[in-house]
């Protein structure tokens, strides 16, 4: 699925001095809107499709999710899992609680989240893919879990009032944007004081080379958007959250090009924990 020619280690950024967190000038966003909405159909309607990356239940556990969870988290949901780590470790979701999921996808966090903050809690999921924002509605309903919501729309732009939520969690999903530094100024918007952000995503050892992170396609393959870790964390705390915990998480791409990827620009997943 990718464009150019050239080995990966051949698009090495020499200065690396190509912005990190906000990228709109390297990137069109239709094109990149695009790319990713179709992407993540295929995976709503679990196609058979040339993938970068793995999906479904054994991605799930083998990210450390716990498999007694997930037996009550419904089977359409988690046969479009498409995560790369397993941040509820992190996120210490407590009964009761607000959960708002950037980038929810088909519901399985949603869904997990909901079994942890259980029926007096409130979970709000937020996906701009209409396929499976229509496919976690219709999953909710139809499995009883009457405390998920799901809502359309954009990370960069939340449309829910401030301090609204006890946790903020996503899964792979803040890489696909080009504006990060406005992902994580909203999360520690909706946010109240005290609250925690629990992600996990990709992020790389060293600089994409600009023609790498013009490359609309990798970036849908959660591979062109990583940015370094380091700048990783300065964006989240930019953001107006403070970093308390990383952890590496357990996970591979599939296809040779991504592989090449993170071969060359040291590209892995973490997860991350951050308080206001």
């Amino acid at each position: 699925m990718s464009s150019g020619k050239g080995t990966v280690a051949d698009e090495l950024d020499r200065a690396g001095e190509l912005p990190q967190a906000d990228a709109r000038e390297l990137v069109d966003s239709d094109q990149l809107t695009a790319a990713v909405k179709d992407m993540y159909r295929q995976v709503a309607r679990e196609e058979e499709a040339e993938l970068h990356f793995s999906v479904g239940r054994p991605l799930a556990e083998r990210l450390g999710y716990v498999p007694v969870i997930l037996d009550s988290v419904p089977e359409g949901a988690i046969a479009s899992f498409a995560g790369v780590g397993h941040h509820f470790g992190l996120a210490r979701i407590s009964p009761g609680e607000a959960i708002l999921d950037l980038g929810s996808g088909s519901g399985t966090d949603a869904f997990y989240a909901a079994l942890e903050t259980g029926p007096q809690g409130r979970v709000v999921g937020v996906d701009f893919t209409d396929e499976q924002v229509k496919k976690s509605r219709e999953l909710a309903v139809t499995n009883g879990f009457d405390q998920v919501q799901v809502v359309e729309g954009r990370i960069e732009e939340l449309p829910f009032e401030d301090e609204s939520f006890d946790v903020v969690i996503s899964n792979g999903v803040i890489n696909l944007s080009p504006a990060k530094d406005q992902v994580f100024a909203e999360a520690a918007r909706v946010l109240k004081t005290g609250g925690r952000l629990a992600v996990a995503d990709i992020v790389s050892g060293k600089p994409l080379r600009e023609r790498t992170r013009r490359n609309v396609d990798l970036w849908a393959a959660c591979v062109a958007g990583a940015i370094p870790q380091t700048s990783y964390i300065e964006t989240i705390e930019g953001g107006g959250l403070t970093l308390q915990a990383t952890q590496q998480n357990p996970y591979d791409f599939i296809s040779s090009r991504a592989l090449e990827a993170c071969g060359t620009y040291e590209i892995s997943s973490v997860s991350f924990l951050a308080t206001k």
